[in-house]
């Protein structure tokens, strides 16, 4: 029987998604989870939902689905301890360190391999099963049949994405909100970079728009064919949506689950009257019908007129004011009122008004839209610097304002995803008392786990030195010039071609080249994408940098079917080895060098790498990463290479026959920085052009920067110096200044109250 997957972003969804018929849900806690603007578990919410779903023969996952810094590893160590103890059905990860852990010391927790782990083909889904993977939740970025011939290849169970937002990117490969502050995509901080507004410099003058916003994806009409297709799980995006979206959503899949074989026309009409309530973005089948790269018209997935917000646009918050309410207990649940004389309590003159009872709430007041919210109604606040999102239900209307959650300001925009008349009332899945649950994460003491230490010679074929990394023949011939000890060259269809033809007449030697494979593999090229590596592999190249779990599993097989002496493979930078457990995962891959992904900071890097594992390290010292990648090409109408956001930042946008990338305008640049991290220990640097034609004379004048350790003008440090966005910091940080401030307030009133002794005695003489 399929399962219908829910998400439960807070205590209410959980009762919708249960309530109307999810066969399991899935649910983040406070950490380790790629929402983590999600509202999410406490600990005993949790210990009782798990307890609770069960009893009702249902299943709860997990999800621990984030890239992992090595500070982190004992919390996640204790956090993997303590599910470990509560027993969910599942835990959902991106990490191969996670992995690594979980097959160290957790073999109990069934793993689930999260659609940010990029697994989009057979040889992906067959590696990770091998690996003690359970389920592979796989990229949203397949058609039907390229579904169909991954079911047809692997044993391994596999769960889909059905209904929801989509992201732009491909799956696990966006960098951009990292990009812009370092919060990270696959850090669960994702500030939603495509759903920004964007201006374009084209032929005929500035264009504005939301270029990168996708639609929705929608595939209630399509259940039966996947239901035919072997999919074990149909999952619903949603964990940052109201209780209302989960319910109404819920409820239309199950119908056509339970129905579709008794009049599949009509049912499927019935389910999307049913989803007509959904306010979000207009809808798509994305790449369901699609069976090559050249069947996708992008103009079905992007629209630059669309706004980049969920829901029906209530307008921008004019103005804000506090005022205080009645509190009346209902049983359970707290309803609330205005005080007899139905006036706000104002601010400034509350001190005789407000009871024990009373409590403060913030009320805005919207203009700019067309429809007044009610009590009841559920609307989504997006701030306008595009720094958070929050979901919330309206219990206060007066007067034309309507109580919002704190944390939100003037020019912020509303937008309605559900009225009270769609609203339902839910059987609560969680007791009333959670005393009992006290389960709580431990102290334990993460165990010692060493890398592996190479014999001598082992790291011959990766030597010291300057590596350059290109995409085309003839940035390969320009940057012959400057005789770097390693190229590499991005395999795709100019290259490939090239590969092919010229094979004899390469001007290098094939040992000094490198093969770098792109991140993105799904189903429609893994077959030729194996008669390429093999013909490669057969005609002497053996050196090969991967970055997606399918390209292991494909060395693997032709390592074995050619029986060749052993390939030399580097973990590429999409492989995010961002924690020594990920390195060990790798490790036991037969992988002994690693590249440094750009969004990865100095800190993680010298901790993660001890002194002596550091000569398996190759760091980009220039890069344009790419921000967004695409499979597909940018519609006809984006007839513009650049566009630049609201803060005036520039960012380069290219389509290819290989798909389309969103690149930074300022590169990523530690050329300057080259002789600090040879006293760290590292010695292999990497200039990497991907995607950029290079100059004989900007290549000069490149070098000449570099062996002098000069500063490049205009480039990011992107999360070297200062990490990854951390919420925990920056509260630390609050915490302080607030101390500091109130020191300096109790300081000034102690000097304002010595000045007025002062003239007091002044005047009395």
């Amino acid at each position: 029987m399929v399962e219908l997957l829910a998400p439960a972003g807070n205590v209410e969804a959980l009762d919708a998604a249960i309530g109307e018929g999810a066969d399991a849900v899935y649910m983040g806690l406070k950490s380790f989870n790629a929402r983590m603007r999600s509202s999410n578990f406490a600990w005993n919410q949790f210990e009782a939902a798990v307890q609770a779903v069960h009893k009702q023969k249902k299943k709860i996952f997990v999800t621990v689905n984030t890239v992992t810094e090595e500070r982190e590893l004992e919390r996640l160590y204790r956090f993997l301890l303590y599910l470990d103890k509560i027993g969910p059905d599942g835990i959902i990860v991106q990490d191969f360190g996670i992995v690594r852990m979980a097959q160290e010391f957790f073999p109990n927790l069934r793993i689930h391999a999260s659609t940010q782990m990029n697994c989009a083909s057979s040889s992906a889904v067959n590696l990770m099963g091998k690996e003690g993977v359970s389920r592979v939740v796989l990229a949203r970025e397949l058609g039907l049949q390229e579904i169909k011939n991954i079911r047809a290849q692997t044993n391994v169970e596999l769960e889909v994405f059905v209904h929801g937002a989509l992201c732009v990117s491909e799956s696990g490969l966006c960098l951009f909100s990292s990009y812009l502050g370092g919060k990270s995509a696959n850090r669960g901080m994702c500030t939603q970079a495509c759903r920004r507004f964007y201006e374009a410099q084209t032929d005929m003058g500035i264009k504005k728009g939301y270029y990168f916003s996708p639609y929705d994806l929608q595939l209630i009409e399509k259940i039966p064919d996947l239901i035919s297709a072997g999919v074990d799980s149909f999952k619903i995006e949603g964990r940052m949506k109201s209780a209302e979206y989960v319910g109404s959503v819920t409820a239309a899949y199950r119908y056509v689950i339970d129905h579709w074989q008794e009049d599949k026309k009509s049912v499927i009409a019935t389910a999307k009257r049913m989803l007509s309530t959904d306010f979000a973005r207009a809808k798509t089948l994305y790449w369901y019908n699609a069976t090559n790269d050249n069947d996708f018209d992008a103009n079905t997935l992007l629209n630059p007129e669309q706004t980049g917000g969920t829901g029906i646009y209530l307008g921008k918050i004019d103005k804000i004011k506090t005022d205080y309410v009645k509190t009346v207990s209902q049983g359970n649940e707290d309803e609330y009122r205005f005080d007899e004389d139905e006036k706000f309590y104002q601010e400034e003159n509350v001190a005789s008004k407000v009871s024990s009872s009373d409590e403060k709430r913030i009320f805005a007041k919207l203009v700019g839209g067309n429809y007044e919210p009610e009590v009841g109604d559920s609307i989504r606040l997006h701030k306008k610097d595009d720094s958070g999102r929050e979901s919330h239900k309206v219990k206060f209307v007066k007067d034309d304002f309507i109580d919002i959650p704190s944390g939100f300001s003037r020019g912020d925009e509303v937008y309605l995803l559900q009225t009270k008349s769609m609203s339902k009332r839910y059987p609560k899945v969680l007791p009333n008392d959670l005393s009992k649950y006290r389960t709580q994460v431990g102290a334990q003491i993460l165990p010692i786990m060493d890398l592996t230490t190479l014999p001598k010679d082992t790291l011959k074929y990766f030597p010291e030195g300057i590596y350059i990394q290109v995409s085309s023949i003839k940035d390969f011939h320009t940057v012959l010039s400057e005789q770097p000890i390693r190229i590499i060259l991005e395999l795709n269809t100019e290259t490939t071609k090239y590969l092919f033809e010229e094979r004899q007449n390469i001007p290098v030697s094939k040992k000094t080249i490198f093969i770098s494979l792109d991140p993105f593999c799904p189903q429609n090229t893994e077959e030729r994408l194996v008669e390429s590596l093999s013909f490669l592999v057969e005609n002497d190249f053996s050196n090969f940098v991967v970055n997606n779990p399918a390209h292991i599993g494909m060395l693997k097989h032709i390592e074995n079917k050619i029986n060749v002496k052993k390939l030399n493979i580097i973990a590429g930078p999409y492989l995010y080895a961002f924690n020594r457990w990920a390195v060990s995962w790798l490790e036991n891959q037969n992988i002994e060098a690693f590249i440094m992904n750009a969004e990865n900071s100095r800190q993680n890097l010298l901790e993660t790498f001890e002194p002596k594992y550091r000569k398996q390290v190759l760091i980009p010292v220039l890069a344009w990463p790419a921000l967004f990648r695409m499979r597909f090409k940018l519609p006809d109408s984006y007839d513009f290479t650049s566009f630049v956001d609201k803060e005036g930042l520039e960012f380069t946008a290219l389509s290819t026959p290989d798909g389309s990338y969103v690149m930074p305008f300022k590169p990523f640049s530690l050329i300057d920085k080259i002789s600090a991290l040879k006293k760290d220990g590292f010695s292999r640097f990497l200039l990497d052009f991907s995607r950029i034609h290079i100059q004989k004379g900007e290549l000069k004048q490149i070098m000449r920067s570099l062996y002098k350790g000069e500063v490049l003008l205009d480039t990011s440090r992107f999360n070297w110096k200062d990490g990854f966005y951390n919420p925990e910091k920056i509260e630390v940080w609050k915490s302080a200044t607030e101390r500091g401030s109130n020191l300096q307030k109790t300081h000034n009133r102690k000097n304002d109250g010595k000045n007025k002794r002062k003239l007091q005695k002044k005047g009395r003489k």
